[in-house]
């Protein structure tokens, strides 16, 4: 068991997110190859070392001319050029069963990080993929609470795994840094945001605050994807900065006042679990939330971040934030909650869950 093919609906190089954090850990221990959804192309495969992955690009010419087919036959030829035999399935999109259906892993795992038949333009035949690979699956990993509760009854062995932190990385943020060229002329106050910009984004928001508030600057770094950039809200005091490397996040976050989990209320963010909260969190930047269910329990509830439903609940806390003269007290809360909290430990906790399996199943570990 020294090969895990994982397929996923996520460019590896489009943002560094759950499937970076764990497969690079993964990969000490594993041969990991990604398969990215495939470009166009002539019908074939190349394979770019990264981070420790073997990423698998595939081209295929015609995506509507026995796609099927063309995809299996290029997932074999993978197979047989690389000589693997014994692997494992790693699924993050039931859309791969598609043209792996026929594969005979020793162990099949998936993890559901997000409920991709809510998201905008989703396959209509998703669910009825997704069905399958529970049937087929050996574990399931969940992205939150939320979405382990919609799905625990439909497997046997499903485990809760919510979006954690590589504090070491984003504490970074604490320390004194000169600010980014591009953001260093923005006035403060600054209200900081990170991440994809789609249709989970909260348009209304942040058009309704920046109105009301026009000495509030609002920083909005990351790709704008499946939507019009059109839609997003101009104004002088809201600044796109486009997307930004992993590494660079913690230079901009250090030097904002406020961050923000700007997530609208819908079905497409009914089941996330924003992993930009606990890294705004171990930032050491207090957190302004809408009220996404994986952020009001527990972070909420725990006095850890303001929940806002509103723009009027939003600027009243932004302004009793921004009052305050000291964040002592509130950092020491933060540091106890977050102490057992690393992708080191969930990596440990997915290992021995599929470590069991591979033991249940007659595997050698």
């Amino acid at each position: 068991m020294q090969n895990i093919l994982c397929f996923s609906h996520l460019r590896w190089n489009f943002v560094f997110q759950r499937p970076q954090h764990l497969l690079t850990r993964f990969a000490k221990n594993y041969n990991v190859y990604y398969f990215e959804e495939p470009h166009t192309g002539l019908d074939s495969y190349e394979i770019i070392r990264q981070d420790g992955i073997s990423i698998v690009v595939i081209h295929i010419e015609n995506h509507h001319d026995d796609y099927q087919g063309r995809m299996t036959r290029i997932i074999d030829q993978f197979l047989k050029d690389q000589q693997i035999h014994d692997y494992l399935c790693w699924y993050y999109t039931p859309m791969a069963l598609e043209y792996t259906a026929h594969l005979k892993p020793k162990v099949t795992v998936y993890d559901s990080m997000d409920e991709l038949s809510a998201f905008r333009f989703a396959p209509p035949q998703l669910l009825e993929f997704e069905e399958e690979l529970f049937r087929k699956a050996d574990v399931v990993f969940t992205g939150g609470h939320t979405l382990y509760q919609a799905k625990k009854d439909r497997h046997h062995n499903i485990h809760p795994f919510p979006s954690s932190i590589d504090k070491e990385h984003f504490q970074k943020a604490r320390k004194e840094t000169p600010d980014s060229p591009d953001q260093v002329h923005i006035p403060h106050p600054r209200f900081g945001f990170f991440g994809v910009i789609d249709e989970r984004f909260d348009t209304e928001l942040l058009k309704e605050v920046s109105t009301r508030k026009p000495d509030w600057n609002f920083v909005i770094i990351g790709p704008v994807v499946k939507i019009d950039p059109a839609e997003l809200p101009k104004a002088g005091n809201i600044h796109y900065l486009g997307p930004k490397k992993y590494d660079e996040l913690p230079q901009y976050i250090s030097h904002w006042d406020i961050a923000l989990v700007l997530f609208a209320i819908n079905e497409s963010t009914e089941f996330i679990s924003p992993t930009k909260t606990p890294e705004y969190l171990a930032a050491g930047i207090p957190v302004i939330s809408t009220p996404i269910k994986d952020v009001v329990r527990p972070y909420g509830e725990e006095n850890l971040v303001y929940i806002a439903d509103s723009a009027d609940t939003f600027i009243a806390f932004g302004e009793e934030e921004l009052r305050k003269d000291s964040r002592k007290d509130w950092l020491m809360k933060v540091d106890e909650f977050l102490a057992n909290d690393s992708w080191d430990n969930t990596f440990h906790k997915m290992s021995l869950l599929i470590d069991t399996v591979k033991t249940t199943n007659g595997i050698y570990v």
